[in-house]
């Protein structure tokens, strides 16, 4: 019985890659990324050249000459668009096309249950997304044919990331194709959610709070994390767990013949389930900063004084969400001393306005330390003042960081040779070419 389940699934798998393959969206998705990724790598290339003085001007400084923020980040930007405008448009059309010639009801009555054809869907879409990947594989193995310096798990977490924000989108796009049942709805309620969540983030850079918690998940915060090296474990776990979520309802309203009640019963079952386990992810502190300049984190003796701190470290926060201090703040000393502390306990007391706005609150600006009752109060997020005061109140004292832990930087005085070769004439010959043998055979 395995066998021949097996056998199944590799039939299912055969149709779903051959249909997508034939798809004129996906091969207008593949060329489109193709010329994006191409325009995106060229731009920067020759901007970290620039910077670098290739021109002859006086070049930026080494430590600023980063390969991951100059080269990558916007190269592979352009799967962020591609995931949010191009995506969609693919994952629906395999669900929906089904639906609509009526193919939809003999597959449900075939031996494969619902489980294996919504996971065969998500494997061939898997695969798609990796084929849409190579282009950006491509740039990066030009960029390393030309000097450029490229960090292993800097890259593979950007690879992470960008895969994470596809498999919400398949989610997504699946859940609103099985629910409307026409192409053009489920297009309009992807894009809905989609405006829905940047809405979210503008909500939760003005007021902060609970707005602020949630934003932090929302697709495009979660990949910005991805981009800037820092893997944490909620956010993997919440995006996995909403990508599952958004299959799981798709295989509801999949269900041939079962009624409406039931649907949204099932529905909201699933919901609640996986919001309960997306709200126990969401408390996951695990993270691990793989940057080569090790952004997220303090030096490493710097980090060793911090974990021996025995009592707990409290800090009040007064300050609005729209202050600027508040983000250098959270930037360079919250987020970083979540990650070693063993018990860190920070409270935001500000008002919603900033300046003249927050008079009432007679505080505003102070920034409160506390450690086994002592308190100190500082107006300054800077890092070698707020670790002294830390260390301070600890009664502890730490080896200064050295000079050598300092990250030095990859300038590279070279343009982008061949790239639009590549880009723009080799990949969209190979796309075209397969589409046309694909469809012949």
């Amino acid at each position: 019985m395995p066998s021949r389940n097996v056998a199944r699934a590799q039939l299912l798998l055969r149709k779903e890659l051959s249909e997508l393959a034939l798809s004129p969206a996906m091969v207008l998705l593949l060329v489109l990324v193709g010329a994006m990724v191409g325009h995106e790598f060229i731009t920067s290339v020759q901007t970290f050249a620039e910077m670098s003085g290739v021109t002859g001007g006086g070049a930026a400084l080494a430590q600023g000459m980063n390969p991951l923020d100059g080269v990558l980040v916007p190269t592979f930007g352009a799967y962020d668009i591609a995931a949010t405008f191009l995506l969609p448009f693919v994952v629906i059309r395999l669900f929906s096309s089904e639906r609509a010639t009526g193919a939809w009801t003999l597959l449900v009555q075939s031996p494969a249950s619902m489980r294996t054809m919504l996971a065969v869907k998500a494997l061939a879409l898997a695969a798609a997304w990796m084929v849409a990947l190579m282009p950006g594989i491509a740039a990066v193995a030009l960029w390393t044919s030309y000097g450029g310096h490229v960090h292993g798990a800097e890259f593979a977490v950007l690879l992470l990331g960008h895969l994470l924000r596809a498999a919400f989108t398949v989610g997504l796009a699946a859940t609103a194709a099985a629910i409307t049942r026409q192409a053009a709805s489920a297009a309009i309620v992807a894009l809905g959610v989609t405006v829905g969540s940047w809405a979210l983030d503008f909500v939760a850079a003005t007021r902060g709070g609970a707005w602020a918690s949630v934003a932090a998940f929302s697709p495009t915060a979660a990949l910005r994390t991805f981009e800037q090296g820092l893997v944490q474990l909620s956010t993997v776990s919440v995006m996995i767990t909403c990508s599952i979520a958004g299959l799981v309802v798709a295989g509801v309203w999949l269900e041939s013949g079962s009624a409406m009640g039931r649907r949204v019963r099932g529905t909201a079952l699933a919901l609640l389930v996986f919001a309960v386990i997306a709200a126990a992810c969401a408390r996951l502190h695990a993270s691990w900063d793989v940057t080569e300049d090790r952004r997220h984190s303090f030096a490493p003796s710097d980090e060793l004084a911090l974990r021996s701190l025995t009592a707990p470290l409290r800090i009040e926060v007064h300050l609005g969400a729209e202050d600027p201090r508040l983000f250098d703040l959270r930037r360079e000393i919250l987020d970083r001393l979540k990650r070693v502390v063993p018990s860190l306990d920070v409270s935001f007391v500000g008002s919603a306005g900033t300046g003249l706005f927050a008079s009432a609150d007679q505080h505003y600006g102070e920034i409160w330390y506390q450690i086994a009752g002592k308190r100190v109060m500082l107006k300054s997020a800077i890092e070698p003042v707020v670790l002294q005061t830390i260390y301070g109140l600890a009664g502890i004292r730490a080896t200064p960081a050295s000079e050598s832990e300092s990250y030095r930087g990859y300038p590279l005085r070279s343009g982008a040779p061949m790239a639009w070769l590549v880009f723009f004439v080799v990949w969209p010959a190979i796309v075209l070419t397969v589409f046309w043998r694909v469809k012949r055979s």
